[in-house]
């Protein structure tokens, strides 16, 4: 499976009638570009990923900042965290782990949940290029390039199907006009 390298670009804390959501960048797309990704989440974790980002100090330890002291406690790292999967609107994530002794292990989480665990452990965050493929913001001006190059080659099939007789008037009718 082909992974992206992304960056969070946006993360978005939605309250009532609008969504909370994240905003994935490509840091580096190689040979094909990538637009951003955007994950709907909850308010709640849209939330626990912007403390992370901005790294604020609270009293107590919240729910991912006391995940991430119990996988150290046990003598494990989280070595990145992965988006491998999209269903319609359901994405789905791995939180990649490596323990003191060498093994790997990849835990099922949500999205929401392996960001705001990578934020804080600073592990790099990976988007699988299939999702990429099918869940990222469309790149309008592709879809604009690509409509013009329709319009053109459906000027020129037009400009070749004409004939001199297209350009004649019909008998009887007064020069410039055609019936």
């Amino acid at each position: 499976m082909t992974m992206i390298r992304v960056d969070i670009e946006t993360v978005v804390i939605g309250n009532g009638p609008m969504a909370s959501l994240v905003v994935l960048k490509p840091r580096n797309s190689g040979s094909r570009a990538y637009e951003p990704l955007p994950i709907r989440i909850g308010m709640m974790e849209a939330s626990a990923i912007g403390m992370g980002v901005e790294n604020p100090h609270s009293d107590r330890p919240m729910t991912h900042d006391l995940l991430q002291t119990a996988i150290h406690e046990l003598g494990a790292t989280i070595t990145s965290v992965a988006i491998v999967g999209v269903e319609g609107t359901t994405f789905f994530a791995e939180i990649n782990l490596t323990s003191k002794a060498g093994y790997h292990l990849s835990l099922d989480a949500r999205p929401s949940d392996a960001l705001a665990l990578a934020v804080r452990a600073k592990s790099p965050i990976f988007v699988a290029e299939s999702v990429m493929a099918t869940a990222s913001y469309p790149d309008f001006d592709a879809v604009k390039r690509d409509q013009d190059r329709l319009d053109l080659e459906a000027f020129d099939r037009f400009i070749d199907s004409l004939s001199p007789e297209d350009f004649r008037a019909a008998p009887g009718a007064a020069p410039g006009k055609q019936s």
